[in-house]
């Protein structure tokens, strides 16, 4: 196992600009062409909602840990850039990677749980055959070519919990937002520790009730701000009080005099934000109905 993420293969082989993520997928859709036009999905952020949904659900019925289900999203995000979904039922590929990902994290699931479980919420589309489970975890370590080791942001979290003087319900919402943040790209765009600032940022200056609703250009935008030489403050003593002025105070001052990738946090925190925005778009019959085709009209559920 890598010791750290900067040795680890998911840095090595895992890690793509926008622009590669961009060209891999327009291959997929000139690949399949005749496909894409037959059988429209919904926005890739639409049915990355959808998929966390269902992964969160079936987490449950087995009682599997957080870190399990995250390892399961980024399986499945780095699926689908290499193999077109319309060529596969997603289903079987959902509970497939959760069953590798819980092996991965020390959490390993009998394969007859995992198709019982995944039948009960899909009966239409998972084989009652345990051995289509067993090919498909075949074919999912074979795409991402046993590179299994995901490094998560929730270990950066927990360690800067203490230099920033967070409260615990600053923790719990940068939590929720790093768990949504496995609904993007991020996690093959940027290291964990920039997730992890990003998440804290948005935890410090959103209210509560706006995470996972919608969120504020003007959040990445004062976050911009930052990038400004603090050369002034750099001698000086921070001692954050209890307020959360002074915590967001405190953070900023934290990280102008870090070296973080700052422009690397601004493009998560914006990224988030456009997650939050299309998420009122979201809707699950809709993403079901166009999943359910494509699968039943090629025969992928047999």
């Amino acid at each position: 196992m890598a010791a750290n993420f900067w040795s680890s293969t998911q840095k090595l082989y895992w890690q793509f600009s926008k622009a590669e993520i961009q060209k891999m997928r327009q291959q997929l859709e000139s690949d399949g062409s005749a496909g894409f036009q037959q059988y429209p999905i919904p926005e890739r952020r639409l049915l990355s909602i959808f998929f966390n949904q269902q992964l969160v659900k079936l987490g449950k019925r087995m009682s599997v840990r957080q870190q399990a289900l995250a390892t399961a999203q980024v399986y499945v995000r780095r699926f689908y850039i290499k193999v077109d979904i319309r060529d596969t039922n997603p289903y079987l590929i959902l509970a497939t990677a959760l069953y590798l990902a819980c092996k991965m994290e020390e959490s390993p699931q009998y394969i007859r749980v995992v198709v019982s479980e995944a039948r009960n919420m899909w009966p239409d589309f998972i084989p009652s055959d345990v051995s289509k489970l067993g090919e498909c975890e075949f074919i999912l370590i074979s795409e991402m070519n046993s590179q299994l080791i995901i490094h998560h942001p929730y270990r950066t979290l927990q360690q800067l919990q203490g230099r920033l003087s967070l409260s615990q319900d600053d923790i719990s919402l940068a939590w929720s937002i790093i768990n949504d943040h496995y609904l993007t790209d991020l996690p093959l765009l940027v290291a964990p520790h920039v997730i992890a600032i990003a998440a804290i940022f948005l935890a410090l200056t959103l209210k509560p009730g706006q995470v996972s609703l919608q969120g504020h250009a003007s959040i990445s935008a004062a976050l911009v701000n930052v990038a400004q030489p603090h050369k002034e403050n750099s001698q000086a003593k921070m001692n954050p009080g209890n307020s959360s002025q002074e915590r967001v105070e405190h953070f900023v001052k934290w990280l102008a005099e870090g070296e973080v990738d700052i422009q690397a946090v601004v493009d998560s925190t914006q990224e988030l934000i456009s997650l939050y925005d299309v998420w009122e778009q979201y809707s699950e019959k809709t993403c079901k109905e166009q999943i359910s085709r494509f699968v039943k009209a090629r025969g992928l559920d047999k």
